[in-house]
């Protein structure tokens, strides 16, 4: 059994209470910027073991009665029909998905905004889509006179530009399917709209990580440093929260870079001082609910090693920089850690240089490492997984899962219909036929039944994972890493 190290009750109880009191300090509603994943968090649930990822949504429900959210999607990302990596779905895709899912868990979603509007085709598109719903879409503009320009800023040339968008309850959230989707920039202009109006608005920021009161160099803080070495983030001391309150507090450079601005801003809005530091803008509890620190510094030191084995990936794909890849080697040493001390890493690639092939292994619940290879049937994900099924259902290695009565129509259909080069099934075809073949035995029906013990189960394979395997690999819940090498010398799908 996975150690918990993270207490959500306590958690969620401080959280809610600290943006309660949060509420409390503006007469008539309070703009909080949400970052970071509403739903699905499984970075923090991989640095906080225990952590459930879907904590915001609970912090939001208690909040329900008093709240109302607004979507943010930035007008260049629907343009260039920027790609979610960790979902492989469009950026507007998964606004749209958002919304269900936030609707699903009895939330108000009061409108969408696309930021940055420019008359792009792309996003007259998506607007026309939604309206024809019945949904209530909003254009901000590039506000002119940022950053310096703040008498333009906050006017009707800057922020009164763009549409307001009327809220009716007490906290209003603002966030985004992904960064730079404009959610800081809708909640002051929504904040100037609100002044014309004859109400007082306030703002306050909810960002997980890095976490303001652990020391800069705690294995969780520069675990966000990898998470976000393609932004080439850096965390670093408040110096603004230093200087007012003589108090250290972590902060990241983007925040610290803008406070200046941004405070000014408000200041203007308002007409008086808000905060006196980034860190003050900020509502952040999540040390509350650490409840093991050994723990977390443990894993958190291994999510520096993955994101080190995505990013060499990603480089490999062209979606990466040498830059991110060696700030998290940095960050690597600064930890004391190397790629090898992921448990799983040195099995999958001792067991492909002894069988010549791809290999896959994964490191199941009860600490077995399980491995499998790429073969004339199937790929090495298929067989590793189904090797790992019949592990944890006690059913010897030797036994066959898969009866050929099923196997052979999805052979036939991949070499003869489909055209392909191989006929080698699929992790997905191998998880349909694992699910068919529990009509003709039992044996099957219990190895079937261990899928779920998979989830955030850690795995390596010695090879770039295939698109149509990492979905798999993802619906599954395994947290798997690959080696920068790609398994074909085929340039179409890789």
């Amino acid at each position: 059994m996975k150690k918990t190290s993270f207490d959500n009750l306590a958690y969620v109880e401080k959280q809610t209470e600290k943006i309660l009191q949060r509420i409390n300090n503006f007469n008539d509603k309070l703009y909080l910027e949400f970052g970071g994943k509403m739903f699905d968090d499984m970075h923090a649930a991989r640095v906080l073991p225990g952590y459930d990822p879907n904590n915001k949504i609970k912090i939001l429900q208690k909040l329900k009665d008093i709240s109302e959210i607004i979507v943010c999607v930035n007008a260049g990302d629907i343009t260039r029909n920027k790609m979610r990596a960790d979902h492989g779905i469009t950026y507007a895709s998964e606004t749209l998905s958002l919304i269900d899912q936030l609707r699903a868990a009895g939330l108000t979603v009061s409108g969408i905004v696309i930021t940055l509007y420019e008359k792009q085709p792309a996003a007259d598109g998506f607007r026309k889509k939604l309206t024809r719903r019945g949904e209530k879409v909003y254009l901000h503009y590039r506000t002119e006179g940022y950053p310096v320009d703040v008498d333009t800023i906050v006017s009707e040339k800057g922020y009164g530009k763009n549409e307001f968008v009327p809220t009716e309850r007490s906290l209003v959230i603002v966030t985004a399917p992904g960064p730079g989707s404009g959610k800081l920039a809708t909640c002051l202009s929504q904040m100037y709209h609100e002044y014309k109006r004859g109400k007082t608005a306030g703002y306050a920021k909810f960002e997980t990580f890095p976490v303001w009161n652990l020391p800069l160099k705690h294995p969780i803080n520069i675990a966000y440093e990898a998470a976000t070495a393609d932004l080439l983030d850096v965390n670093m001391i408040d110096h603004f929260h230093l200087a007012a309150y003589g108090e250290m507090a972590v902060n990241y450079n983007r925040d610290l870079e803008t406070f200046p601005v941004v405070n000014n801003i408000l200041n203007r809005i308002l007409g008086k001082e808000l905060y006196r530091s980034p860190t003050d803008m900020g509502v952040n509890m999540i040390a509350s609910g650490i409840a093991d620190d050994e723990g977390c510094s443990e894993a958190a030191k291994q999510e520096v090693i993955r994101r080190y084995y995505k990013t060499q990936v990603d480089y490999k794909r062209g979606t990466a920089t040498q830059e991110a890849i060696d700030q998290i080697q940095l960050l690597m040493n600064q930890l004391g850690v190397n790629k090898m001390m992921r448990k799983c890493v040195p099995v999958a690639l001792e067991y492909a240089a002894k069988k010549g092939c791809p290999s896959f292994s994964i490191e199941l619940p009860d600490g077995e490492i399980v491995s499998g290879k790429q073969a004339t049937l199937m790929t090495a994900e298929s067989s590793c997984i189904l090797n790992a099924v019949k592990h944890l259902a006690g059913i010897d290695e030797t036994v066959k899962l898969l009866p050929p009565q099923v196997i052979e129509p999805i052979l036939y259909f991949n070499e003869n219909i489909c055209q392909h080069s191989s006929a080698m099934m699929t992790l997905d075809q191998t998880l349909v036929a694992l699910t068919v073949s529990t009509a003709y035995s039992e044996i099957s029906k219990r190895a079937w039944e261990m899928l779920p013990l998979l989830k955030n189960c850690k795995a390596h394979a010695s090879y770039i994972v295939q698109p149509q395997n990492e979905a798999s690999l993802r619906k599954l819940g395994i947290d798997y890493t690959s080696e920068p090498v790609f398994i074909t010398d085929k340039l179409f799908n890789v």
